[in-house]
């Protein structure tokens, strides 16, 4: 979720209108009037993966790939509207996530194959993949699985440089045993704690608002989700014990000094693994591109230039 969607949740209950659902649909509305168009393209396995594209087609593809909760809408909004100026920006809303969905096991690598489907059918020769925290693993994944991918921008997603120690300290930062219950809230409340412990400063709301929140982004898929947690260890030491047979495309990392999810020692190590330079933002924690959306509109613009 955004942190502005949040302010503007404010503005609308002082005014005593608006709900959840009324601000999606202005988002929406504000991405058709920049030129974004809403797609959906039926997967080999029998479901849909939803997607925004806009932009130039004729000028370099960037692919947006967003974490867990809410769409891409609701990670990438600002910067989406920012890209498409230059860019032919696509946002699908990942597997399991908003409208769409598979009967494929909810992994990783079916994430994948979903967004390789939709770059064959689009027709597109290369492709720039940025994704932020559950987003950056399936952007590692295409950096390792999809030939198309020119360069690649990680936002706070170690890729396999976190351990099963790593994710029982996260849990337990968040006051949970599991990865799963942190990610994966069954109530108002619980999304009212990962939404606190995500961005640098979530506007207070109202407990109703915090509940219509959950029912509009995460009541839905809850065993998908889950399984898409619960398996990242093992997708971690299938890749581990493969290893890597080509050289990866050129990528960045991005990180927040004070993300609570993984922290910056799992973003440096992941750096020195991909020989790959990272930013680290001083103010930041976990929802890099809705707390500063300029920032790193501004280093996906010079890295992938």
């Amino acid at each position: 979720m955004m942190k502005t969607v949040a302010v503007i949740f404010l503005i609308l209950l002082l005014t005593g209108c608006g709900t959840v659902n009324m601000i999606d649909q202005y988002q929406q509305s504000s991405l058709t009037n920049t030129g974004f168009e809403r797609h959906t393209l039926a997967l080999e396995e029998g479901g849909e993966l939803h997607y925004w594209q806009g932009g130039d087609t004729r000028a370099p593809v960037i692919f947006l790939l967003h974490g867990f909760g809410g769409t891409g809408m609701t990670s990438w909004y600002e910067i989406m509207k920012d890209l498409s100026a230059d860019y032919h920006v696509i946002v699908p809303d990942l597997l399991w996530f908003g409208d769409s969905f598979n009967d494929a096991p909810a992994t990783i690598s079916s994430e994948t194959q979903a967004i390789q489907q939709l770059i064959s059918s689009l027709e597109l020769n290369s492709v720039n993949v940025v994704g932020i925290s559950f987003g950056g693993f399936v952007t590692f994944d295409l950096m390792i699985n999809e030939p198309k991918v020119n360069k690649a921008v990680m936002l706070a997603s170690p890729g396999i440089i976190f351990s099963d120690e790593d994710m029982l300290a996260m849990s337990r930062r968040f006051g949970a045993d599991e990865a799963k219950d942190v990610f994966v809230p069954k109530n108002g409340s619980e999304v009212r704690l990962l939404l606190e412990n995500t961005f640098v400063s979530f506007p207070w709301m109202p407990s109703f608002i915090d509940t219509q929140v959950y029912h509009q982004y995460f009541d839905s898929y809850h065993p998908e989700k889950e399984s898409l947690i619960t398996t990242l260890p093992a997708y971690r030491d299938q890749l581990i014990a493969a290893g890597f047979e080509h050289p990866l495309p050129p990528s960045l990392l991005i990180w927040g000094a004070n993300d609570q999810v993984f922290l910056l020692d799992n973003g440096q190590r992941f750096a020195e693994f991909l020989n790959a330079p990272i930013i680290v933002i001083p103010d930041g924690a976990h929802g890099l591109s809705n707390d500063f959306p300029e920032k790193i509109t501004n280093e996906i613009r010079t890295f992938i230039q």
